[in-house]
């Protein structure tokens, strides 16, 4: 700066072009130092996703581990309570113990079994491998490709080496027995191979499960269905015998006896308590649907615990619902694969025909949604957000009045469940066909008597079989549908313009309609389901609303509802963890159920006692 003497005014003589090389050279300092920031940010949170993962390997082999010398010790030992090894033989290891690897996430029990009959026992391997695969048995729960367990060899070899030698040494054994099978083809034994080599190296546990297991199952009819003739099928052509199903069940003694007292004395009362350990039994509530007596006492039941559940909303959220509404509900896990995404859309959608004609009849709703997203899963909290979003603008509109309620329910849990599911209307399983395994949510609303809006997918299917279509909403397409549409080429956009409702719903996220303060919050949410949409949502939504208009035209008759609801619960029988476990134990674990209780171990320790007093013989000196 000079100042010049006269005026006393100070003037930057430097030419425009020095004065442009700062402010470039200022610029340049500014984005150097935002970029070092992003970069340090970025290798952060890359530092803790490896972190992460590195946690997760570390806590599965720690489960693992520590269950598998539990069973090695109790299986050596004679005696319950016993710690002095008896049977030095493993011959007879698979005879005694049944080790099920529940998904991919106890997969590294097999190595660890292996590690343990090589290393420590001293077994030859052909004769380990054999107790190792007769032992095992694997159950997958998902066809979503990202949820099957790939870990990457470069971690397993700094944390678990010796387990990465083995699972090398089983993929070699494996590979020759796959080019037995096909000589030749290579594709296929790169398909099947335990390790990954396309990218980073990586183990796929869900190979492993199979590979390692005398047994591999579904959960439900459908979902072994798609593992043996997609997910698997190589696996299937090679292993055909191993493969069968397992339909998912729930325990009527918690789901039912418990969480609903109400409902479960009305039952009592015309078919017994017998079906409190066999639920078969409550098929014979089904003739009763003609009985108008009856059909009033499980209406009557409904409306207690949906009072009860209406205190509790008003008690947590200050918002007070209509108890003679439909209580719709949608608790699950939030991914974008069960849609709960549609099911807001759907909200918007009711919620615009209210406004645009007030006077119209209406059937009102009190929507329930619940669930908890993973820590990393970025669209599943912007679900939840624009679910929260939409529900303060929908409670808080005088038009609206008790008309539409929306409540997010939060730290959704059991406990929480135990009171929702008696009070609820409507199940919502509106996955996309072909991506849900089974669901057990589902069973849990059926047996207490809510009925299904679904599609045909996981075990909707089943229950649909068993409770006729008469008495399900079932919508939207099949997993032949979905695969069609992929074929042909899917393109979201084509809904979007054709259907007015979707496009003024996705219009009002995208502008702003939900979130004043900050106008972009959802415009990833709607540009996933635009240009991606990978679970097909647009493509079912005219399908979802025009079932949603259905449900609404029953439940305004009431008797009829509530015959439906009496159908529903006296289906539920096939569903019963008690059948799934018997299946199990017969079919993959070799023993046969009985109803013996054994007693506690407290007592079973002094019975022992007892008994080795008895044959004690006395010291005569």
């Amino acid at each position: 700066m000079h100042t010049d003497r006269q005026t006393g005014r100070q003037t930057d003589r430097r030419t425009g072009r020095q004065r442009q090389t700062d402010r470039q050279a200022g610029l340049f300092t500014m984005h150097a130092v935002a970029m070092a920031t992003a970069l340090l940010i970025n290798a952060l949170l890359v530092r803790q996703f490896f972190e992460g993962k590195e946690l997760r390997l570390k806590q599965e082999y720690f489960m693992v581990a520590a269950t598998l010398q539990d069973i090695i010790r109790r299986f050596k030992s004679s005696k319950f309570g016993c710690r002095d090894p008896v049977r030095t033989s493993f011959e007879s290891f698979p005879d005694k113990v049944a080790i099920q690897l529940n998904d991919t996430h106890p997969s590294l029990a097999i190595p660890e079994l292996m590690r343990i009959l090589v290393d420590i026992e001293g077994i030859p391997w052909d004769k380990a491998w054999e107790i190792t695969v007769r032992a095992c048995a694997y159950t997958n729960h998902t066809v979503l490709p990202e949820a099957l367990e790939r870990w990457p060899v470069s971690l397993l070899s700094n944390l678990l080496p010796r387990h990465l030698e083995i699972i090398y040494e089983i993929n070699g054994h494996f590979m020759n027995d796959v080019a037995k099978k096909w000589p030749g083809d290579f594709d296929r034994m790169g398909r099947m191979s335990l390790v990954e080599e396309r990218g980073e190296k990586r183990i796929n546990m869900a190979h492993l499960s199979i590979v390692g297991s005398h047994a591999v199952n579904g959960v439900a009819a459908l979902h072994s269905e798609i593992i043996r003739k997609d997910i698997f099928k190589d696996f299937y052509e090679l292993y055909p015998e191993r493969f069968q199903n397992k339909t998912n069940g729930i325990t009527p003694r918690r789901w039912l006896l418990l969480c609903n007292p109400i409902l479960s004395d009305v039952i009592a009362e015309v078919i017994g308590e017998t079906w409190i350990t066999k639920l078969d039994e409550l098929r014979k509530l089904e003739p009763l649907v003609l009985n108008d007596g009856f059909v009033l006492e499980v209406m009557k039941a409904k409306q207690e615990n949906k009072m009860k559940l209406a205190e509790l909303l008003k008690k947590d959220y200050n918002i007070s619902v209509n108890t003679s509404s439909l209580f719709d509900v949608q608790v699950k896990r939030i991914h974008e694969y069960k849609r709960q995404l549609m099911n807001c859309l759907h909200i918007i959608t009711m919620y615009n025909r209210i406004k645009k004609n007030p006077n119209l009849p209406f059937v009102a709703r009190t929507i329930l949604i619940g669930g908890k997203a993973a820590p990393g899963y970025h669209t599943a909290k912007d679900i939840i957000r624009l679910i929260c979003a939409v529900g303060r603008v929908v409670n808080n509109d005088p038009i609206i009045g008790d008309r539409l309620k929306v409540i997010f329910l939060e730290n959704y849990r059991v406990s929480l469940a135990e009171k929702v599911i008696p009070a609820s209307d409507l199940s919502e399983q509106i996955s996309l066909a072909g991506t849900e395994a089974s669901g057990t949510g589902n069973m849990k609303f059926m047996l207490n008597g809510a009925l299904t809006i679904g599609t045909l997918d996981g075990a909707n299917v089943e229950m649909r079989e068993e409770m006729g279509p008469e008495n399900i909403f079932i919508f939207g397409m099949t997993v032949d549908d979905v695969a069609e549409l992929h074929k042909k080429g899917y393109r979201p956009m084509d809904y979007y313009n054709s259907n007015p409702e979707l496009k003024l719903c996705l219009d009002q996220i995208r502008g702003g309609y939900f979130s004043p303060n900050d106008p972009t919050t959802f415009h990833g949410l709607v540009d996933n389901l635009l240009h991606h949409d990978r679970f097909c949502l647009m493509a079912d939504f005219t399908a979802y609303i025009k079932c949603q208009e259905k449900v609404s035209e029953v439940y305004a008759n009431p008797m009829t509802w509530s015959r439906m609801c009496i159908m529903n619960i006296g289906a539920s029988g096939k569903f019963s963890s008690d059948r799934t476990i018997a299946e199990y134990a017969r079919e993959i674990w070799g023993v046969e159920p009985n109803d013996v209780k054994l007693p506690p171990p407290h007592e079973l320790r002094a019975v022992e006692h007892a008994a080795d007093a008895a044959t004690t013989v006395p010291n005569p000196y």
